[in-house]
């Protein structure tokens, strides 16, 4: 895309380490960060210093560079404005009327499924997900989805990042693929994908995908809720709702089946 008119080149010069931390997986030390954005490494602290005064960029405890809060908001704010988010934020309200359960919106983030949207059932579950939440790939009934219908080259190195942190050894992280790529398999048939209880206790979730007219996932709708309310079976009633709801959305999104 052409932009005309006038520019300030400090602005964009200072976007490139916002576009290197954009793209990075992990947070960034100094050196690889100025090295990624094309500048020295004082210039680049000098950029960075007042972009944590904004909010834009945040250090962790090892003094890594990473997006801070207020680039969060920026990216919810551009993900509100989509149409597809805009359609299915309007329509999960009834939703959770209908089924007196938690929805929840996620869409593909910066660092993997992000969640942009709640609307809470009238039995609030106490859980820690709000606009801003990160989900699993490998562990979430929403990640899952995610990993099942989003391309291979996007997110399977997110997967196998993910996999090799929580186990030990080079075999258990290859069965953890090849499990988890049967799991997939069949997400991808069903249309669903479910957890019990995992990764919160007693929690039980449901997600299925939304297309476009391209049939390109846009984003995802999770059913959340106590497993006292929420029947985790990909060919109960809740599920079949939620599969009903997220096929209408994709139809008026352009989508057609090709089945």
């Amino acid at each position: 895309m052409t932009v005309n008119g006038r520019s300030i080149q400090s602005v964009e010069v200072g976007g490139r380490l916002l576009a290197a931390l954009a793209g990075a997986i992990v947070p960034m030390m100094l050196r690889d960060l100025a090295a990624a954005a094309r500048m020295p490494a004082g210039k680049a602290h000098a950029y960075l210093v007042s972009f944590r005064k904004l909010g834009l960029v945040e250090q962790d405890a090892s003094g890594r560079y990473k997006l801070g809060p207020f680039a969060l908001d920026i990216g919810l704010a551009r993900l509100r404005g989509a149409e597809p988010y805009q359609i299915a934020s309007e329509a999960i309200m009834g939703l959770a009327q209908e089924l007196d359960l938690s929805v929840a919106i996620t869409v593909w983030g910066t660092y993997g499924p992000t969640v942009v949207r709640i609307q809470e059932a009238s039995h609030q579950i106490h859980v820690n997900v709000r606009p801003g939440t990160v989900f699993g790939l490998s562990t979430t009934a929403t990640g899952k989805v995610f990993a099942a219908f989003m391309p291979a080259t996007l997110v399977n190195p997110l997967i196998k990042a993910e996999l090799g942190a929580s186990r030990h050894g080079r075999t258990g992280k290859t069965h953890g693929i090849a499990r988890l790529t049967r799991e997939l398999a069949t997400i991808r048939d069903r249309g669903v994908a479910s957890t019990k209880g995992r990764p919160i206790p007693g929690i039980n979730a449901l997600s299925a995908p939304v297309f476009d007219h391209s049939g390109q996932m846009q984003l995802a709708v999770t059913l959340m809720g106590p497993a006292t309310t929420v029947n985790a079976a990909i060919d109960g009633a809740q599920s079949q709702a939620l599969l009903r709801f997220t096929r209408r959305l994709s139809e008026e999104l352009g989508f057609r089946s090709q089945d």
